[in-house]
């Protein structure tokens, strides 16, 4: 060891953020050398350390080039510095082993193969051409595969698949891409591909499967194909009967299927896509984006039942090497050039991970299985957003590519665990700054996803090292989701979960997501389907005043009779007739509503009205855009949830650009909250029916009249309270037109919009708002009604 130079620096930087199993310390290791700096990079508990050492200028471009230039796959979320010493040491920059010590690291979501690998993948002269399992640090399955933490290959569903001598010593090699990279692997140490055909003799493997299952969805079967994060189900999605066969066999009613096509060019022969839209569906994390269908006369073709009654197409693009050799390289026999890509399971049952599980679940639904050894950790299925007109993206499903990646925290919370609502389950927990979600599971509704939400929590907890005190869940009494936090909070120290109000939940998670620290409250509207209410009703209209500590109910939606209670949900016929006789109005048998039911339905409808049996009273906006959805003759019998109101949004889109004009809600005030009555509404909306005023036009004054009626209810709380910032949250805010309509009053009427970006807007966000309601309230307390 010399002497410490004059001018020479040492300065110790420790990195927070996702900075393991990206290729930071390699990444580091270049840029020390390429400034000719000494020093070490190591792992760490709580992220990377590094020393550096030089002339002053070069540690300065150092960190200003660590800091403006990342791996692909990090997120820096801070950078310690501080000077230290210098100790004259001119020997190379070192990577030393990683430092095990209590702490919390983050691990990466599963990204789609990069063009580095791409290309190795369709070179014959490369050692991994057409190697199934091509990965490397820049790419590939993370969150699946692991474990446990910290990141290690033992710790990840490749532990059992020793690496040959070429993949250790790429992995052992910090100038190699895949230093490190846990996944790494090739055709002589890898996992291997195997397809098995119902009533086959025995499977065939590598690419002998690929080729037998790409003849396959040619020939118009269903392949049930393993991915990253669980099974899907493939045909051609140009093919009818194979789409109709699908549709029919896993029971999926009217709703739209997602499609994978081969590359953006065939993207671009059956949707328009803006730049926004592209940079989504070719980034890293490649999700469904949902796109505005417009075929070209020399684009694809895809069957109608893809997805009927809707505008638009659920897309994406290949995000494992499997679904792009199951597409074709050059020179192989063609196949489909667009396959439906449907979650593996059943309606309403969880998506299936395990191969045994796939063989005995997916039996009836697919002619062919193309498995692998490959085990998943944990089911992750695909992520679903939309791009608004602006370019800025709404999540609707957070799922794949985005989890486990943390939502930071505007405030700190106790080690918490919120197990979401029974619909659109995904479980959050959190520390301190950071909050996790855990991956989509779906609709609480049968046993095994009961079993699967317990699954997932398990994994996200051993992932983020959260050891939660406490336990968060949905207020109302009947959830499943409600009765597992009970008996998880069973457990803990506090052993009884803190019960958080639906809506006040949705708003709370746009708060959060917006960084607000809770010290003002904001104007929160709520429109979903349903929650349960404080007087016990179903709730689902409601303007809010509300903090992370309390909620004022200051307006709702004027209830309604609910026929039926949650069965009735799939009848918006009956629906719309139960809102007509909230408002009075006459329900003739000429209406389209009333035509669509049959008279034994119509007489028990009545006389359940007159004496309201089996008839909840419901605020619920969700439940209204139901009835218009009926009365303007749109849909009648609702196959899947939500399905009339979108098919009303998907109406009202040809008629968006015109002058359509708006009805105006009843506003009554009162000693209570302020009512906001849709009878005159619906009057109207009536007596232009009559006139033959066409369904678009009629669907498109109801989406204007709603958002009006938002706009006139803000403008009263903001007179009431002086608050100025709105945010909109819960489910029927994932409708386009509505949002963008709010906004653009709101906006224009100065108030502050909060719209959800990254947290979805319906119950797939609601975690998060429990968590951070609940880290301001003890258990068993109500909320405080925050007077303002």
């Amino acid at each position: 060891m010399t002497a410490p130079a004059t001018g020479r620096v040492r300065r110790r930087l420790t990195v927070r953020g996702t900075v393991q199993g990206v290729g930071f310390r390699p990444h580091v290791h270049r840029l020390a050398a390429d400034l000719a700096l000494a020093g070490f990079v190591s792992n760490t508990a709580n992220g990377v350390l590094i020393e550096v050492e030089g002339p002053a200028d070069g540690v300065d471009r150092f960190c200003h080039r660590l800091a403006e230039q990342p791996p692909p796959l990090a997120t820096v979320t801070g950078i310690g510095r501080k000077d230290v010493p210098a100790t004259g040491t001119d020997g190379p920059f070192t990577i030393r082993p990683t430092e095990h010590a209590p702490g919390r690291t983050q691990l990466p979501p599963d990204t789609a193969t990069c063009a580095d690998c791409l290309r190795e993948l369709a070179a014959p002269a490369d050692r991994r051409h057409r190697h199934p399992f091509i990965t490397c640090t820049h790419c590939g399955p993370r969150f699946t595969i692991a474990t446990a933490m910290p990141y290690d290959r033992a710790a990840t569903t490749m532990a059992g698949f020793p690496m040959c001598p070429d993949c250790a010593r790429e992995y052992g090699d910090p100038a190699d891409r895949r230093f490190h990279a846990q996944p790494v692997a090739c055709p002589s140490c890898g996992p291997r591909l195997r397809l098995l055909t119902a009533g086959g003799d025995r499977p065939v493997r590598d690419a002998e499967a690929l080729a037998g299952a790409r003849a396959l969805l040619a020939a118009g079967r269903i392949v049930a194909v393993k991915g990253v994060g669980g099974y899907h189900l493939a045909c051609d999605a140009t093919d009818p009967r194979a789409v109709a066969a699908l549709r029919s066999r896993k029971e999926r009613g009217g709703k739209a299927f997602a499609v994978m096509c081969a590359d953006l060019a065939a993207v671009e022969g059956i949707a328009a896509v803006t730049d926004a839209e592209r940079a989504a569906l070719t980034g890293p994390r490649r999700p469904i984006v949902l796109l505005r269908r417009q075929p070209r006369p020399d684009g694809l073709r895809l069957a109608d039942a893809v997805c009927p009654g809707s505008p638009h197409l659920g897309v994406m693009l290949p995000y494992t090497p499997v679904h792009t050799l199951l597409f074709g390289l050059p020179g192989d026999p063609p196949g489909p050039r667009a396959l439906v890509m449907t979650s593996g399971n059943r309606s309403g049952e969880p998506i299936v991970t395990d191969d045994a599980e796939a063989l005995a679940r997916l039996a009836g639904l697919a002619d062919a299985w193309l498995a692998h050894d490959r085990a998943i950790a944990s089911p992750c299925d695909d992520s679903l957003l939309r791009v608004r007109p602006d370019g800025t993206a709404q999540l609707l499903r957070r799922s794949r590519g985005w989890v486990p990646r943390p939502v930071p925290l505007p405030l700190p919370v106790r080690p918490a665990l919120a197990v979401g609502g029974d619909l659109k389950n995904a479980p959050c927990v959190g520390d301190g700054d950071q909050a996790w979600f855990g991956p989509h599971i779906g609709d609480m509704g049968d046993l095994a996803t009961l079993e699967a939400a317990e699954r997932a929590e398990r994994h996200l907890l051993g992932l983020t090292g959260v050891a939660p005190g406490l336990v968060a869940a949905d207020r109302h009494p009947g959830y499943h989701s409600a009765r597992w936090a009970r008996r998880r909070a069973a457990r803990l120290p506090v052993p009884e979960p803190v019960l958080v109000q639906h809506h006040h939940a949705h708003i709370a998670s746009a708060m959060a997501e917006h960084g607000l620290d809770g010290t003002a409250p904001v104007i929160g509207v709520a429109f979903d389907g349903t929650g349960y209410g404080d007087d016990g009703s179903v709730w689902g209209g409601e303007v809010l005043i509300a903090d992370y500590a309390g909620y004022r109910r200051f307006a709702h939606l004027a209830p309604a009779p609910l026929p039926g209670g949650d069965a009735g949900v799939a009848n918006p016929c009956r629906l719309a007739l139960a809102r007509l006789w909230a408002a009075g109005l006459p329900r003739p048998s000429n209406l389209p509503s009333a035509a669509a039911c049959t008279s034994g339905e119509r007489s028990v409808l009545e006389q359940q009205l007159a004496r309201q049996v089996a008839c909840v009273p419901t605020s619920s906006m969700g439940r209204l855009f139901d009835a218009v959805s009926s009365l303007v003759g749109v849909c009648h019998r609702a196959g899947y949830e939500a399905q009339a109101a979108l098919e009303l949004e998907a109406a009202a889109t040809p008629a968006w650009g015109q002058d359509t004009g708006t009805y105006d809600f009843g506003l009554t005030t009162g000693p209570g909250p302020l009512t906001f009555d849709p009878a005159p509404v619906l009057r109207e909306l009536l007596a232009d029916q009559r006139d033959g005023t066409p369904a678009p036009v009629l669907a498109a004054r109801f989406h204007r009249s709603v958002a009006r009626a938002v706009a006139a209810i803000c403008r009263r709380a903001r007179e009431a309270t002086g608050l100025g910032t709105v945010a909109l949250s819960g489910g029927v805010f994932a409708n386009g037109l509505l949002e963008g309509e709010c906004t653009a009053l709101l906006a224009a009427d100065g108030f502050t919009v909060l719209c959800h970006g990254e947290v979805p807007p319906n119950d797939g966000g609601l975690a998060l708002g429990q968590l951070v309601v609940a880290a301001h309230r003890p258990p068993g307390r109500r909320p405080p009604d925050p007077a303002r």
